[in-house]
Protein backbone atom coordinates (compact mmCIF):
# COMPACT_ATOMS: atom_id res chain seq x y z
CA UNK A 1 0.00 0.00 0.00
CA UNK A 2 0.85 3.86 -0.41
CA UNK A 3 1.98 6.33 2.08
CA UNK A 4 -1.02 8.39 1.43
CA UNK A 5 -3.59 4.94 2.09
CA UNK A 6 -2.12 3.83 4.93
CA UNK A 7 -2.24 7.61 6.60
CA UNK A 8 -6.13 7.69 5.58
CA UNK A 9 -7.29 4.76 6.98
CA UNK A 10 -5.06 5.50 10.18
CA UNK A 11 -6.55 8.83 10.11
CA UNK A 12 -10.60 7.06 9.91
CA UNK A 13 -9.48 4.73 12.86
CA UNK A 14 -8.19 7.84 15.02
CA UNK A 15 -11.77 9.40 14.53
CA UNK A 16 -13.79 6.54 14.72
CA UNK A 17 -11.55 5.93 18.23
CA UNK A 18 -12.17 9.32 18.93
CA UNK A 19 -16.32 9.26 18.32
CA UNK A 20 -16.50 6.08 20.54
CA UNK A 21 -15.26 7.51 23.34
CA UNK A 22 -16.82 11.08 22.86
CA UNK A 23 -20.71 9.48 21.75
CA UNK A 24 -22.37 11.05 24.31
CA UNK A 25 -21.22 14.32 23.69
CA UNK A 26 -21.58 13.71 20.05
CA UNK A 27 -25.11 13.11 20.64
CA UNK A 28 -25.84 16.40 22.88
CA UNK A 29 -28.35 18.52 21.40
CA UNK A 30 -27.65 22.15 20.52
CA UNK A 31 -28.68 24.53 18.71
CA UNK A 32 -27.53 25.11 15.48
CA UNK A 33 -28.33 28.11 13.02
CA UNK A 34 -27.60 26.98 9.23
CA UNK A 35 -27.80 30.65 8.07
CA UNK A 36 -31.43 30.69 7.17
CA UNK A 37 -33.01 28.48 9.82
CA UNK A 38 -32.44 27.59 13.16
CA UNK A 39 -32.34 23.34 13.95
CA UNK A 40 -31.81 22.14 17.35
CA UNK A 41 -29.79 18.66 16.48
CA UNK A 42 -26.51 16.93 17.79
CA UNK A 43 -23.80 19.13 16.95
CA UNK A 44 -20.97 16.32 17.07
CA UNK A 45 -23.41 13.80 14.71
CA UNK A 46 -23.42 17.01 12.57
CA UNK A 47 -19.34 17.50 12.21
CA UNK A 48 -18.78 13.88 11.71
CA UNK A 49 -21.59 13.06 8.86
CA UNK A 50 -19.60 16.59 7.30
CA UNK A 51 -16.79 14.72 7.96
CA UNK A 52 -17.62 11.60 6.01
CA UNK A 53 -19.13 14.02 3.79
CA UNK A 54 -15.74 15.13 3.12
CA UNK A 55 -14.14 11.66 2.88
CA UNK A 56 -16.44 10.26 0.07
CA UNK A 57 -15.75 13.55 -1.78
CA UNK A 58 -11.95 13.18 -1.15
CA UNK A 59 -12.57 9.31 -2.38
CA UNK A 60 -14.13 10.27 -5.31
CA UNK A 61 -12.01 12.89 -6.41
CA UNK A 62 -9.21 10.25 -5.72
CA UNK A 63 -11.02 7.44 -7.52
CA UNK A 64 -11.92 9.48 -10.65
CA UNK A 65 -8.06 10.87 -11.07
CA UNK A 66 -7.03 7.43 -10.75
CA UNK A 67 -9.26 6.13 -13.37
CA UNK A 68 -8.55 9.14 -15.72
CA UNK A 69 -4.52 8.38 -15.34
CA UNK A 70 -5.95 4.83 -15.91
CA UNK A 71 -7.70 5.41 -19.18
CA UNK A 72 -4.51 7.96 -20.19
CA UNK A 73 -2.25 5.70 -19.68
CA UNK A 74 -3.79 2.75 -21.75
CA UNK A 75 -4.40 5.30 -24.53
CA UNK A 76 -0.88 6.07 -24.69
CA UNK A 77 0.22 2.21 -24.44
CA UNK A 78 -1.79 1.83 -27.64
CA UNK A 79 -0.36 5.24 -29.43
CA UNK A 80 3.24 3.46 -28.28
CA UNK A 81 2.02 0.51 -29.77
CA UNK A 82 0.85 2.18 -33.03
CA UNK A 83 3.97 3.84 -33.42
CA UNK A 84 6.15 0.46 -32.46
CA UNK A 85 3.54 -1.56 -35.16
CA UNK A 86 4.84 1.73 -37.41
CA UNK A 87 8.36 1.56 -36.97
CA UNK A 88 8.54 -2.07 -37.32
CA UNK A 89 6.64 -1.86 -40.96
CA UNK A 90 8.98 1.03 -41.79
CA UNK A 91 12.03 -1.08 -40.39
CA UNK A 92 10.37 -4.02 -42.62
CA UNK A 93 10.22 -2.11 -45.61
CA UNK A 94 13.86 -0.45 -45.26
CA UNK A 95 15.14 -4.27 -44.93
CA UNK A 96 12.72 -5.20 -48.45
CA UNK A 97 14.23 -2.29 -50.29
CA UNK A 98 17.83 -3.28 -49.40
CA UNK A 99 17.03 -6.59 -50.23
CA UNK A 100 15.57 -5.90 -53.36
CA UNK A 101 19.20 -3.44 -54.23
CA UNK A 102 21.32 -5.83 -53.13
CA UNK A 103 19.18 -8.63 -55.58
CA UNK A 104 19.61 -5.81 -58.78
CA UNK A 105 23.52 -5.17 -57.78
CA UNK A 106 23.77 -8.91 -57.78
CA UNK A 107 21.72 -9.00 -61.24
CA UNK A 108 23.96 -6.54 -62.59
CA UNK A 109 27.44 -7.97 -61.35
CA UNK A 110 26.72 -10.81 -62.81
CA UNK A 111 25.12 -9.45 -66.08
CA UNK A 112 28.53 -7.57 -66.10
CA UNK A 113 30.63 -10.75 -65.57
CA UNK A 114 28.90 -12.82 -68.43
CA UNK A 115 29.41 -9.79 -70.65
CA UNK A 116 33.24 -9.65 -69.53
CA UNK A 117 33.54 -13.01 -70.25
CA UNK A 118 31.89 -13.69 -73.98
CA UNK A 119 34.01 -10.30 -74.61
CA UNK A 120 36.93 -12.42 -73.31
CA UNK A 121 35.99 -15.66 -75.39
CA UNK A 122 35.52 -14.21 -78.31
CA UNK A 123 39.00 -11.88 -78.11
CA UNK A 124 40.79 -15.70 -76.92
CA UNK A 125 38.82 -17.05 -80.35
CA UNK A 126 40.12 -13.76 -82.27
CA UNK A 127 43.42 -14.03 -80.95
CA UNK A 128 43.75 -18.18 -81.94
CA UNK A 129 42.65 -17.66 -85.24
CA UNK A 130 45.33 -14.65 -86.16
CA UNK A 131 48.03 -17.28 -84.33
CA UNK A 132 46.62 -19.50 -86.24
CA UNK A 133 47.49 -17.88 -89.47
CA UNK A 134 50.87 -16.19 -88.68
CA UNK A 135 51.87 -20.69 -87.78
CA UNK A 136 50.52 -21.52 -91.17
CA UNK A 137 52.24 -18.05 -93.25
CA UNK A 138 55.54 -19.48 -90.68
CA UNK A 139 55.03 -22.99 -91.81
CA UNK A 140 54.44 -21.67 -95.76
CA UNK A 141 57.18 -19.26 -95.27
CA UNK A 142 59.57 -22.67 -93.68
CA UNK A 143 58.49 -24.60 -96.81
CA UNK A 144 59.77 -22.67 -99.22
CA UNK A 145 62.76 -21.91 -97.55
CA UNK A 146 63.27 -25.26 -96.95
CA UNK A 147 62.54 -26.01 -100.86
CA UNK A 148 65.07 -23.32 -102.24
CA UNK A 149 67.64 -24.58 -100.14
CA UNK A 150 66.79 -28.24 -101.48
CA UNK A 151 67.21 -26.52 -104.66
CA UNK A 152 70.20 -25.27 -104.29
CA UNK A 153 71.75 -28.69 -102.68
CA UNK A 154 70.46 -30.64 -105.64
CA UNK A 155 71.35 -27.78 -108.50
CA UNK A 156 74.48 -26.26 -107.27
CA UNK A 157 75.13 -24.26 -110.30
CA UNK A 158 71.81 -23.12 -110.90
CA UNK A 159 71.14 -19.31 -111.23
CA UNK A 160 69.69 -19.48 -107.78
CA UNK A 161 73.49 -19.32 -106.23
CA UNK A 162 73.71 -15.56 -105.72
CA UNK A 163 76.39 -16.20 -102.67
CA UNK A 164 80.22 -16.69 -103.97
Amino acid sequence: MRARTISLIAFILLVAAFVAFNWSEFMRPAELSFGFKLVEAPLGLVMLGLLALALVVFLAASAFEQTANLIESRKQAREITAQRELADKAEASRFTELRNYLDQQTIATQQREAAAAAALNAALAQHKLEIKAQIEASGNTLAAYIGELEDRITHPNSSFNVIK
